[in-house]
């Protein structure tokens, strides 16, 4: 079979390039051994009937082929990549004759393909060719990583926003082979498909810590489909700090900090009280906002209140946060009495929203809520299992896993 290097995902190919491989001339050494020979020149056995410095430009829609008419002479090995190093794919055929391209080609770029031969006598042929694909004439994918650079927690998942829908199977496995996270120390992790213009990425368990994570896309002049090609993307990099997980059992009113595995403070909360309970399962944090006004009209509460709260950290965008409540400390580490958040002192709050950072992990155990749903309410990414994380992935042949339309309406605001 032909040596394919690694190369980036994409679909087919150039302009019909048919490279006619002759027989040369046995090239033999001193020795009289074939194998001994210098690759000889094979550009007199060579039709190549592609653009040929005419100033034309291949088709990057079309397939790439290598091919050899002459029954005593075969293909050995075809490699083709572009100026930025990325491989074309490609299937040889049994008895060498032929050689295809089983991955597209980039528009716009400059491709080098190295033919290696081999005569009846075995002696060794080589062609070297170039040519230019032309530039695409369709709409551009372009790819938005979030979140922004800087520092976080170790449960921050990557996100990648499309600027047009993909919702064909192959099309996506192509976009998404070309969505790159790389992570020092490595991890294992994989995209998952929310919805037809967003995808996530998460390693199997949380980041190391002090990581550095860097996503990049190699989309830029990739067919995607005939109408859609991808466009520049501006990479990310993000890194990771301690790993911090706060831990809230509603039963036992109790919420248990830990850093690196330590516990490093127990705190006295309140969660929902019934009709309002606080939401099971692992949330990342998304803001600490600080002063936060808090109305019962943002949630349809029946029972009045409009509060400013300070030192608020939240974690779902339908309004739950982990914040100060000095109205409710003689509940504090007996009984659950909000309308959804965490409540604590003022002490400990401060104390919380200062250990805190965007991406630390906050989970809730043995409340009567619901489980926090994977998407479309946050970073409720952690809440699906491996397993099921990767049937969302285009190439393993998943399907997308968001929220459905009976799952939507039940994330209702929650507040104080």
């Amino acid at each position: 079979m032909s040596h394919t290097p690694p190369r980036t995902s994409t679909v087919i190919g150039c302009t019909l390039l048919v490279i006619a491989l002759g027989v040369g001339v046995t090239s033999c050494g001193s020795d009289g051994n074939p194998l001994s020979a210098a690759p000889y020149d094979a550009a007199d056995q060579i039709a190549f009937n592609g653009p040929s410095g005419d100033g034309r430009k291949a088709d990057p829609d079309k397939p790439l082929e290598v091919t050899t008419e002459d029954s005593d002479g075969r293909i050995t090995d075809v490699t083709a990549r572009d100026a930025a190093g990325r491989y074309v794919a490609g299937e040889l055929s049994a008895d060498g004759t032929r050689w295809h391209s089983t991955s597209p080609l980039a528009a716009n770029a400059r491709y080098t393909v190295r033919v290696s031969t081999e005569d009846e006598d075995g002696a060794p042929g080589r062609k070297v060719l170039t040519f230019d694909t032309s530039r695409p004439t369709t709409k551009k994918l372009t790819v938005t990583f979030g979140p922004r650079a800087g520092k976080y927690g170790v449960g921050q998942p990557i996100t990648a926003e499309l600027s047009s829908p993909v919702k064909d199977g192959k099309q996506r496995a192509i976009v998404e082979s070309a969505l790159k996270v790389d992570s020092i120390p490595a991890v294992k992790g994989a995209w998952h498909w929310v919805d037809d213009k967003k995808l996530h990425y998460r390693p199997m368990e949380y980041w190391p810590t002090h990581a550095t994570v860097q996503a990049r896309s190699n989309l830029e002049g990739i067919k995607i489909s005939d109408r859609l090609r991808g466009g520049a993307a501006k990479p990310l990099t993000i890194t990771t700090g301690d790993r911090v997980v706060a831990v809230t059992d509603a039963s036992t009113h109790q919420m248990t900090v830990y850093r690196n595995g330590e516990v490093i403070r127990q705190i006295p909360v309140t969660t929902g009280k019934p009709g309002y309970d606080t939401r099971n399962g692992v949330k990342v944090v998304l803001a600490k906002e600080g002063t936060v006004r808090m109305t019962s009209a943002s949630i349809g509460a029946s029972d009045f209140y409009d509060l400013t709260v300070h030192h608020s950290v939240r974690v779902t965008n339908s309004g739950e946060y982990v914040h100060a409540a000095p109205w409710s400390t003689g509940s504090q580490g007996y009984a659950n009495v909000s309308h959804g958040c965490t409540g604590m002192s003022p002490g400990n709050a401060a104390w919380f929203y200062d250990t805190i950072s965007e991406g630390d992990i906050v989970e809730v155990v043995n409340s009567g809520g619901d489980t926090m749903a994977p998407f479309g309410n946050g970073f409720g990414d952690w809440n699906l299992p491996w397993k099921k994380w990767r049937t969302g992935s285009a190439l393993v042949g998943g399907t997308p896993d968001g929220p459905s339309p009976a799952e939507r309406a039940r994330l209702r605001p929650q507040n104080v």
